[in-house]
């Protein structure tokens, strides 16, 4: 098989387009393939180097895949099967999404249905379920809401714009570039705002009183901003560092957070997406009722110009790989 193996942490020159074996099956694992597998931050991170914990170079990157059953020994799944893969050390305990063929463990593996290119189908898994828990288990957030999304022209940025809107909230969302706050209200959001590192203020012109809620996604710098643009008792959630900083140093709460504003925090994992969650939006995808921005696709030949689109901000919504 075709598979993109990260040498070691460094320059994008360190990805490579290499022929491996096509992995054995194991019972209890999944043997997919790949169709489509979306590009992250979190594989950024790897090859910048910034991974935690022990890594074990070369490895195929990726944490989200989308394919077909090829082999799934004692398992409820069948060959041929739609599928969608994510998370759980794919990408970082063992080998990932980029390459034709990835084994993980069931457990990480959520079935679909869909009639949908694999080249929009390899957008949705994990920036949904990050979308989707950011909202639910982060935020709590309810009709009629307001929400702030700080980083609004990343993937994960306009999934949560779409799924709020949804969901029935008011939202505001941010971008750097003044040529990208008309692209954030053709996808919805309702009050587009250019981000010059200090948006709070903007934010208080709109809603006076604060947002209820915000999603941070840009990272540690601007959180204490994201945090004054909340209300008293509203909620602040961390899930993002596009910044590629994520770290407070010599954090103190009293002074840090605003009297009455709530900091959570998520990342979740593959069980955080429910089965009927996913088929959901996938039917409401093909229906044209829904949509979660703009994607990008490449093949796996083209990896590195993909990589260097992510780390240099150049595109705004979702960098998909394709296997074929």
């Amino acid at each position: 098989m075709r598979a993109v193996v990260l040498t070691e942490p460094g320059p994008v020159d360190n990805l490579e387009l290499r022929d491996l074996p096509v992995p054995a099956p194991r019972p209890g694992w999944v043997r997919i393939a790949v169709r489509a597998f979306g590009l992250n931050r979190s594989e950024l991170h790897l090859r910048l180097g910034f991974a935690e914990g022990a890594v074990p170079y070369p490895i195929v990157p990726g944490i989200e895949a989308v394919g077909v059953v090829d082999a799934a020994p004692h398992s409820d799944l069948e060959p041929g099967q739609q599928v969608a893969a994510m998370m759980g050390g794919m990408g970082r305990a063992f080998d990932g999404g980029y390459a034709e063929y990835t084994l993980v463990p069931r457990e990480q593996v959520v079935p679909f249905r869909s009639d949908l290119p694999w080249a929009v189908l390899g957008a949705v898994p994990e920036t949904l379920q990050t979308a989707y828990g950011s909202l639910t288990t982060g935020l709590d957030l309810r009709a009629g809401q307001t929400l702030l999304i700080r980083g609004g022209t990343s993937a994960l940025g306009y999934a949560t714009a779409a799924l709020a809107r949804d969901l029935g909230a008011t939202v505001l969302a941010t971008t750097r570039r003044r040529d990208r706050l008309d692209t954030l209200a053709d996808h919805g959001v309702d009050h587009p705002i250019l981000d010059d590192g200090a948006v709070a203020g903007q934010v208080r012109k709109i809603v006076p009183e604060g947002v209820d809620a915000a999603l941070e996604l840009v990272g540690t710098p601007t959180l204490p901003d994201t945090l004054a643009a909340a209300r008293v008792h509203g909620t602040v959630c961390f899930a993002g560092m596009l910044s590629n900083e994520w770290t407070v140093p010599n954090f103190y709460p009293i002074g840090y957070l605003p009297t009455g504003v709530r900091l959570t925090a998520y990342g979740g994992e593959a069980r955080d997406l429910p089965a009927p969650v996913l088929q959901r939006y996938l039917d409401r995808l093909a229906a044209g009722t829904f949509h979660l921005g703009p994607t990008h696709t490449y093949g796996l030949a083209e990896i590195r110009d993909a990589h260097r689109a992510m780390e240099e901000n150049t595109v705004s919504g979702k960098l998909v790989g394709l296997t074929g």
